[in-house]
């Protein structure tokens, strides 16, 4: 078949009908097909060495494997020192054959990875991985993972965005459980560690799956992975409960919130006083089965939902951001009456705000060529987009620099990791 994309850069979700999804996924994978960043071979990250600067340091994150015996890591010290390599931290792995040695590394501003891969593997190192860090690896292991589990404590919807501060750059992925509650595939209660690909007993009953191709997962991150989502489980649904007051230009009021599956029942009733063109537009076509889609996209597992609601406590608007694997996608729904008031505009701002808060590169929204108002809200933020149409269906990419002006701290959102 032969197709027309027209790109123009200008200053797996079950959230869709099936049928028209097809058309969307082919428009969408088309446009990240070339935006994906790839993972970093295992041996470096290929990054360019940086022009030498007289007394500068360059901070690198390396994994060796080495023998579990007497002397091993005292070799690599030693050829670590002879390339004048500092070691501020090291994190120890267990196998059931050898240790994984985690160090953070401080070495001169001319040594490039190779060099430093080449003096490891000469004292005994082996499946040598290395990568640049910054100033936030400098905060140790403890530290780091209990403010984890205080930024999940606080909010359902974070746990996919600790989970990937916690094991670095992966893909995230959650599949709810089937009719009857038992998990996919028999999943034992503990989950299960092959290799590059983690399997996690959601709380609800779904798996939570978690790859990372370039590094595979130890012993040790899946116990820290594990003991992060059994203590989400624990503490069962929560959403913090701020919210703020807005003033409409007309001069109405209006609150925005979070939201989350205990709101299905007023979210539904919103879909209802809709339109069958607001509906379409919003789900690129007929909406036979609103509960289903619903349910996901109120769930905090799949992301987080602002929800509008006026004085008497009416739902009229939602604006759902997306956890789609490595990338995110904003939805909004307006109900009619309420539409061209600013609130759609209000929505989305917010969103990106908590994408920008959430360490987010770029969002995303697939809508149709016709749908002016999506296309306008996108516009009205300020940043760089990308057009990516196929067939009347249109994927705009915003790609997030300085935060925009809402703060996401003001609606619950945790600390940026």
């Amino acid at each position: 078949m032969t197709r027309e994309v027209t790109r123009v850069t200008h200053p797996d979700d079950n959230c869709r009908p099936a049928a028209s999804w097809q058309r969307v996924a082919a428009a969408f994978h088309a446009w990240r097909t070339r935006r994906q960043e790839h993972a970093p071979p295992t041996s470096d990250t290929g990054s360019p060495a940086p022009e030498p600067v007289p007394g500068a340091n360059t901070l690198w994150r390396m994994r060796t494997t080495v023998q579990d015996e007497p002397g091993s890591l005292a070799a690599l010290c030693v050829a670590l020192a002879g390339r004048r390599v500092d070691i501020l931290s090291l994190q120890t792995h267990p196998l059931a054959e050898g240790t994984v040695d985690e160090f953070l590394l401080r070495g001169p501003a001319g040594l490039p990875a190779s060099a430093i891969t080449t003096a490891v593997e000469s004292a005994g190192g082996a499946d040598t991985w290395i990568e640049r860090a910054d100033a936030h690896d400098l905060v140790d292991a403890p530290t780091r993972v209990l403010g984890l589990a205080a930024r999940t404590a606080l909010d359902a919807a974070e746990l996919p965005l600790a989970l990937r501060q916690l094991l670095g750059r992966c893909t995230i992925r959650s599949r709810p459980a089937p009719l009857g509650g038992r998990a996919p595939g028999g999943l034992a209660v503990e989950g299960a560690l092959d290799d590059t690909v983690m399997r996690l007993r959601a709380p609800e009953g779904g798996v939570i799956t978690v790859e990372r191709p370039y590094l595979p997962f130890t012993p040790t991150e899946f116990a820290r992975a594990r003991a992060l989502v059994e203590l989400d489980a624990r503490l069962g649904p929560r959403l913090p409960h701020a919210r703020d007051v807005l003033t409409l230009a007309e001069g109405g009021d209006i609150t925005v919130r979070r939201a989350d599956t205990r709101d299905l029942a007023a979210a539904r009733a919103m879909h209802e006083r809709c339109s069958a063109r607001t509906l379409k537009l919003r789900y690129h076509g007929p909406v036979g089965d609103a509960d289903r889609y619903l349910n996901h996209l109120l769930s905090p597992r799949y992301g987080r939902t602002l929800a509008v609601q006026t004085a008497s406590g009416r739902i009229v608007g939602l604006g759902h951001l997306l956890w789609d694997g490595d990338e995110t996608e904003v939805a909004l729904l307006v109900e009619d009456t309420w539409q061209r008031r600013g609130v759609g505009a209000e929505l989305l701002a917010r969103l990106v705000a908590m994408a920008v808060e959430a360490g987010c590169s770029s969002v995303y929204a697939v809508t149709q060529a016709s749908n002016t108002a999506m296309v306008a809200a996108m516009r009205g933020l300020g940043l760089p987009l990308d057009y990516q149409v196929e067939e009347g269906t249109l994927v705009i990419a915003a790609r997030l620099g300085e935060p925009v002006a809402a703060g996401a701290e003001e609606f619950g959102s945790a600390s940026a990791p």
